[in-house]
């Protein structure tokens, strides 16, 4: 199988010959091309020959997109640009720090604002080199995430108390937004569409209830009616909404190293494909091959066959060599006992 047909075996509800792989990889593909970062986040065609180049090194399935958020500074947001390292967006410089500026703010469009438009010509090179043989992901902000990079993460969690109103106009602001992103990446050659929304690991069960999950289930909808499959993926502890993840409909689910993928597997049933859960830290990037190794037969024991090899978030850039190719090793490989249990000796 190529990694296209494996991931869409998985996805259509088949047993692919072996796990797939889809690390999420931004600093650390920048580095296998000798890139810096600020380069590879801001000029596509940076970020392509990184993709293409880590994923023919690692065996990767998939060829990724994936920067910070490309939807806020085509909003009018200042970035903090850095030469080998993400740019941020800070909170004191926040675009909606004055709520009264949320009533006069246009809609970009994504065809023509600077920073939506790269990623789209990034993924329209990315399904001409890659397409055949890889599935191609876009991506973008999830609700939370989305208003918390133009309001500010702080003053956003004060919002649901002091003045939900006002989060949900903004809500249906940057839904509308990733909405429209979202299609014209489809359009432009992904099969496959990452949500990121980071900011809702910082609510609770409640909240993410009343204002999170009906947002990114609108979100998680439109990108199927689009023709696009769907990646969730929320950094840090999600246990207390796992469950409520699941009755998304996504497609892939990502749990990070912080929540055991028994739990994960658990809350949300046994059809749902579970993706990550390697400690991307203290194991990928600390840890020996052997680590590895080990991390991976753990995920793949608790989560069962529908799961798919990656770190609980980004491969950090000092991830050795080694290390990288034990992960794809593990995925790949027809002679790991616990593999043949898995997927069967046939594979």
């Amino acid at each position: 199988m190529t990694g296209r047909e494996r991931i869409l075996c998985l996805l259509h509800g088949g047993t692919p010959d072996h796990p797939g792989l889809m690390p999420i990889t931004m600093m650390f593909a920048a580095g296998r091309i000798g890139a810096k970062y600020g380069r590879y986040a801001l000029d596509h065609s940076v970020l392509v020959e990184a993709q293409l180049r880590t994923a023919q090194e690692y065996g990767f399935d998939h060829v990724s997109a994936i920067t910070e958020t490309r939807e806020a500074p085509d909003c009018g947001a200042p970035l903090c640009l850095f030469d080998d390292q993400p740019y941020a967006l800070r909170e004191e410089q926040s675009l909606l720090a004055d709520k009264s500026v949320f009533a006069h703010l246009p809609m970009p469009d994504p065809h023509t604002a600077t920073h939506m438009l790269d990623r789209l010509l990034g993924i329209e090179q990315l399904s001409i080199r890659a397409g055949a043989d890889r599935i191609v992901e876009g991506w973008v902000e999830g609700p939370c995430g989305a208003a918390a990079d133009l309001r500010g993460i702080n003053r956003l969690m004060l919002d649901f108390h002091d003045d939900p109103a006002f989060v949900r106009d903004l809500f249906e602001f940057v839904l509308e937004l990733a909405i429209a992103f979202g299609q014209a990446q489809v359009k432009a050659g992904a099969d496959l569409i990452g949500i990121g929304d980071p900011a809702a690991s910082l609510v609770g069960p409640r909240l993410y209830d009343e204002f999170v999950w009906p947002f990114q289930k609108r979100l998680v909808d439109s990108l199927h009616a689009a023709g696009a499959f769907v990646r969730l993926h929320i950094c840090g502890n999600t246990r207390r909404t796992l469950a409520r993840m699941g009755r998304l409909g996504c497609d892939i689910v990502d749990i990070d190293s912080m929540v055991s993928l028994a739990d994960a597997r658990t809350a949300v049933g046994p059809r749902q494909i579970l993706l990550g859960g390697i400690d991307p830290v203290r194991i990928l990037q600390d840890g020996s091959p052997e680590d590895v190794m080990r991390a991976v037969e753990a995920c793949h024991i608790q989560a069962g066959p529908r799961y798919i090899v990656g770190g609980g978030c980004e491969i950090p850039s000092l991830t050795p060599h080694a290390n990288m190719l034990a992960l794809a090793a593990c995925a790949s490989s027809r002679s790991v006992p616990w593999l043949t249990s898995l997927f069967g000796s046939e594979h």
